[in-house]
């Protein structure tokens, strides 16, 4: 006993210090002095470092998020601290949250540092948010074969993205006329974007939400390229329309600087320009000047990995059903620790993330119903709704059509499938038990073997019977020793028959 006693002891030991371990690596990743704060290694390009300008390259290929966010304003941060003479944002985006852009637009406009963003290389696009980017930044360039525009807002909750609207069809409560009127400003003229004969006709926003989503854009959009004096009208076209322009009529059309094929075209077009930098005119230097590229580093990454919807959805899963595990299997540290830590992740991951609430309850809900299949006798009901409240939570759950930004279908279908697995697995070990003979309490006693103790006859005796001493009566006497079944029970005393062999009966 001793012994076991101890070996118990020294699994639990284990187990804590393997959960403890596993704890303080986490800590240790996310909180030890000076990690968060590396620098992020680079490389080098357009000449040694010295003297001569100095400029920083980041580099944003994908949809915008927080990760981007991260990555871009640490980036600004560094640049600052070097006091380096140029930053470049290097761009092919189809677009990206709206509050990720803001803060990316917020920390642009407060920079130090003059900031340059290049749409490149060829064939890349500054769709959507990126279009936001090009007109805060201080310097616009695109590379040939990139393009720019349809920054119309994506509708929120599901919805389709909004429809462009005619310019014959420009509200008038703008004050600013349509487009036959004389208000196209230099969208109008040789090369006026147009729409497809057969294209459907454009809509309206249909709703006081995708107006006021709309009308917020534009004015934004509006004060941004005021601010950087490029071409108003155009950016709210793009906005309310969801136009979009080739690199040369960008430039043509004061929406880009000038068109940089590669990056020494880029900083030969900077050099000389006068920008309005934290309120100050600067005149930019940075023909010849040494490009150092910054990649993400280790944190970027990770916030990359974890905003991910779809990771984050499977780590919220895992979290649950870890949990849940350990609620099934009390001592059982691994799949509570690693349910914790993945549901707290997967919160973090949903606190940055566009979530609809309505379908992260309905995804609880349904995991609740899954496992109430098992305490309840509801034949499969409360386990099928589980499993469609799950998936409808799960389709509802990210509240933007934002590329990059959805749950694959795959995996909701492949969680779904999972789960039922684990629903039809309760059911039918449920049934089974239900089936199965009583083997305790009254029924135990019912069939129950015994050993006499002491004589047993009509006036009473005692037998041996699970690990109990009965009071016991048989209609024949019944000597000490003899194996005997309990045939019936009759309050606290049994009446018991003796055990016959096969030899036995067969003689009788």
């Amino acid at each position: 006993m001793k012994r076991l006693r101890s070996t118990i002891t020294g699994t639990d030991r284990l187990r804590r210090g393997l959960a403890f371990l596993f704890l303080l690596s986490g800590a240790l990743l996310f909180f030890v002095p000076g990690m968060a704060d590396e620098e992020p290694s680079g490389e080098r390009a357009g000449g040694a470092e010295g003297d001569g300008p100095r400029a920083i390259m980041l580099t944003v290929d994908g949809a915008i998020g927080p990760a981007t966010t991260d990555y871009l304003t640490r980036g600004i941060e560094t640049a600052e601290e070097r006091g380096v003479d140029l930053l470049i944002i290097r761009m092919d985006t189809p677009g990206g949250l709206t509050e990720a852009t803001r803060d990316i637009v917020k920390a642009i406009r407060g920079s130090q540092v003059p900031v340059a963003t290049w749409v490149a290389p060829g064939g890349a696009r500054a769709a959507s948010a990126g279009t936001y980017i090009l007109y805060a930044s201080h310097v616009a360039a695109m590379a040939p074969s990139t393009n720019v525009g349809a920054a119309t807002p994506v509708s929120i909750g599901g919805g389709a993205p909004q429809s462009p609207a005619e310019p014959d069809q420009r509200p008038d409560e703008e004050g600013r006329g349509t487009p036959e009127e004389g208000d196209g400003g230099t969208d109008t003229g040789e090369g006026e974007e147009s729409a497809p004969e057969d294209a459907p006709e454009p809509e309206e926003p249909s709703s006081a939400s995708e107006r006021k989503a709309v009308n917020d854009a534009a004015a934004w959009i509006r004060g941004l390229a005021q601010e950087t004096g490029r071409n108003a009208e155009w950016a709210e076209r793009a906005v309310r329309e969801g136009v979009s322009l080739t690199s040369e009529e960008a430039v043509e059309r004061n929406v880009a600087d000038f068109i940089a094929a590669d990056l020494t075209a880029l900083l030969e077009g900077a050099d000389g320009r006068e920008v309005k930098v934290a309120g100050q005119v600067v005149t930019l230097a940075t023909a010849g000047a040494a490009v150092e590229t910054i990649e993400p580093d280790w944190r970027s990454e990770l916030l990359a990995i974890i905003t991910n919807p779809t990771v984050a959805y499977l780590l919220m899963m895992i979290g649950i059903y870890g949990l849940l595990l350990e609620g099934y299997n009390p001592g059982a540290l691994v799949p509570g620790t690693v349910g914790a830590i993945c549901l707290l992740l997967a919160l973090y991951a949903f606190q940055v993330l566009p979530v609809n609430y309505a379908g992260l309850l309905l995804i609880l809900l349904g995991i609740i119903l899954i496992v109430s299949e098992a305490l309840v006798p509801s034949f499969g009901a409360l386990g099928f709704g589980g499993i469609v409240a799950m998936v409808v939570g799960s389709i509802i759950l990210m509240d933007t059509d934002v590329p990059g930004f959805e749950i694959a279908l795959e995996v909701i279908g492949s969680v779904a499938i999972m789960s039922g697995v684990i629903m039809f697995a309760i059911a039918y070990m449920a049934v089974k038990a239900w089936k199965r003979p009583v083997v305790s309490g009254a029924e135990e006693i019912a069939h129950a073997t015994a050993e006499v103790i002491s004589t047993v006859d009509a006036t009473g005796g005692r037998v041996y019977m699970l690990g109990e001493r009965w009071q016991a009566r048989s209609d024949h006497p019944i000597p000490p020793g003899t194996r005997v079944q309990v045939v019936e029970r009759e309050g606290l005393t049994v009446r018991v028959e003796p055990i016959r062999s096969a030899g036995e009966s067969d003689r009788e």
